[in-house]
């Protein structure tokens, strides 16, 4: 995906100082990595000459995202004209700054460019950031990115599948969704399938593609106590047929039914298949039959590139969570070698179940929710630490599941009273920059 760049300065305005401002600044946009669609500089002339060109040179190759970069003053109108062209994709408005020469402030005048836009920007509908250089400091490169980073995501996310075996495990609510608008509004399917066809896709695989997985896993895997190597063949055949069922329909993200599905009905707690689908087919994962929560992740993924692992909380402190999951999480968040044992928790056995360690540090969590075909995104950030803890009801000694504790950055109070659901998204480092400027783009309202 490519970036338009356009830089803007008055007919009046020193011609040479106004090109070399805005050549900075489209190397600086460079520098990040994106490709760019250019023009040259756009002044007010009275015959609209560089309107025009650069009008017709933006739309000789498609991009994402325009950059209006002001390098001084100049009437509205000119900036309008190139800018309402593109009043569909989303918009930066970029001020930049003077310098500083013997004492004294040099200005062009930019951002009285900028103030004079920045209204008629938002009243004209256009989705935009506004962002200024400060004499003497870096570009807000950052922000650009993130905005930049944002738009992206949400046009790669658009026509993404999410593949559910079953639907509404344990009879849960909040795991519900509204498909037309996540259609209209994300351009995302939900599609389900029933645990037969994973039966009848199983019985197909061919057994020369399991032995190399096995052998895999035996490598990689610390096995803390030995597991039954029926299950994991039994795990690979079935891990196998769900990885085509996903290829053939083009899912990017999966979940299960897990308690009255896979557990119930097949005696096969699907721990051992969330990883396998995660770690070897690149997969969002999630259990439950969790619409809302799959979804999550691959906004998560398409923003910060990970893999956005999923999370419940088990524990409120004074100033703190208590998150874990009771049964796998990614390779990509575990500190170490995976961790694997057997255990059983009531009636349930467990089969496989990953005790790994997980990597603690910043976190961003984040969960997308509906009231009817309204959005909204719970974002939260804090330090994880790790923490001892045990769930009840497993097997003695009991395993130690991954999880963290997180110290908040706002009061417990407050996030409990916005809280939407027990499985929270999880992104390592602040990522509320991208996650916000996404929900801007998308019209969901940030809590």
């Amino acid at each position: 995906m490519k970036i338009g760049f356009v830089g803007f300065g008055e007919i009046n305005s020193p011609a040479e100082l106004i090109k070399a401002k805005c050549r900075t600044a489209r190397e600086e946009i460079a520098s990040l990595g994106f490709p760019l669609v250019t023009t040259a500089v756009v002044t007010d002339d009275a015959e609209g000459k560089d309107v025009a060109r650069a009008i017709a040179d933006l739309g000789k190759e498609p991009f994402e995202v325009l950059i209006v970069c002001l390098a001084g003053w100049i009437p509205s109108h000119a900036v309008i004209a190139v800018a309402h062209e593109y009043a569909h994709k989303p918009i930066v408005l970029w001020g930049l700054a003077g310098d500083m020469e013997n004492g004294r402030i040099i200005t062009a005048a930019a951002q009285a460019g900028t103030t004079a836009l920045r209204k008629v920007f938002s009243d004209l509908g256009y989705k935009f950031r506004y962002v200024y250089n400060i004499i003497g400091q870096p570009s807000p490169l950052h922000r650009i990115a993130c905005f930049v980073k944002a738009a992206f995501a949400q046009r790669s996310i658009a026509g993404s599948r999410v593949g559910m075996m079953g639907f509404r495990d344990m009879k849960l609510y909040n795991t519900l969704y509204e498909g037309l608008s996540l259609k209209k509004d994300f351009g995302i399917d939900v599609e389900f399938f029933e645990m037969l066809e994973l039966l009848q896709v199983a019985e197909q695989v061919d057994e020369a593609r399991i032995e190399p997985l096995l052998n895999k896993i035996r490598s990689e895997w610390q096995f803390v106590q030995p597991v039954d190597e029926d299950f994991l063949r039994k795990g690979i055949r079935y891990y196998l047929a769900l990885q085509k069922i996903a290829r053939n329909n083009g899912y990017k993200a999966l979940s299960l039914k897990d308690v009255d599905g896979m557990k119930k009905l097949l005696h096969f707690p699907p721990a051992f298949l969330f990883m396998l689908l995660a770690d070897e087919a690149g997969l969002c994962t999630i259990p439950e039959n969790d619409v809302m929560g799959a979804v999550t992740q691959l906004i998560v993924k398409q923003l910060t590139g990970q893999c956005g692992a999923y999370f419940e909380f088990y524990e409120f402190f004074e100033k703190g969570v208590l998150m874990g999951v009771p049964d796998y999480v990614p390779s990509e968040v575990v500190e170490g070698k995976v961790k694997v044992t057997r255990s059983a928790f009531g009636g349930i056995s467990g089969g496989l179940l990953n005790i790994s360690e997980v990597k603690t540090g910043r976190m961003t969590l984040a969960r997308l929710a509906n009231t009817g075909n309204h959005y909204s995104m719970h974002i939260i950030t804090g330090t994880a630490k790790h923490v001892r803890w045990e769930e009840a009801g497993w097997e003695q000694p009991a395993p130690q599941l991954p999880s963290f504790e997180l110290m908040l950055d706002q009061a417990v109070d407050d996030f409990s009273e916005k809280v939407s659901g027990q499985h929270y998204i999880v992104a390592y480092g602040d990522q509320t920059c991208l996650l916000k400027d996404f929900c801007y783009l998308k019209n969901i309202n940030v809590i």
